[in-house]
């Protein structure tokens, strides 16, 4: 009886249920960051997540390894991730990758952060430019 009864519960929940927000096409966009922060990376970043924004999709991942960078740069990536209306993840990666000054603030504005084995995140210091 419990099997027939999880069975229907969860027809009902693949036949009835739609995300709140109508997100139905599926798309997750992705970006490479391999460097530091700077005006010409936070472009980047504001640029992605208008886009996956636009086209609705379910999420923006952010493929990260960063010594850093700057802290106006910094300031517009964080601020605008943190207005997202799209989910925004960071993922600190590859192997042997850092999020390190700057990056740890990005990770922090993220909805959701994940590290691949070996990386590591952490002296949080960002600069301000000359």
């Amino acid at each position: 009886m419990k099997k027939i009864a999880s069975f229907a519960a969860l027809t009902f929940l693949f036949l009835f249920f739609q995300p709140a927000d109508g997100r139905q096409n599926g798309s997750i966009l992705q970006i490479t960051i391999d460097g530091p922060i700077n005006p010409v990376v936070a472009e980047y970043i504001l640029a992605a997540i208008d886009r996956a924004e636009q086209e609705n999709a379910n999420a923006l991942i952010i493929h990260m390894d960063t010594p850093g960078g700057l802290l106006e740069s910094t300031r517009l990536i964080t601020k605008r991730m943190l207005a997202a209306k799209v989910p925004v993840i960071v993922y600190v990666a590859p192997t042997g990758a850092r999020a390190a000054s700057a990056g740890v603030f990005i990770s922090y504005a993220a909805h959701l952060v994940a590290m691949a084995p070996s990386t590591n995140i952490g002296a949080a210091h960002p600069v301000q430019s000359v």
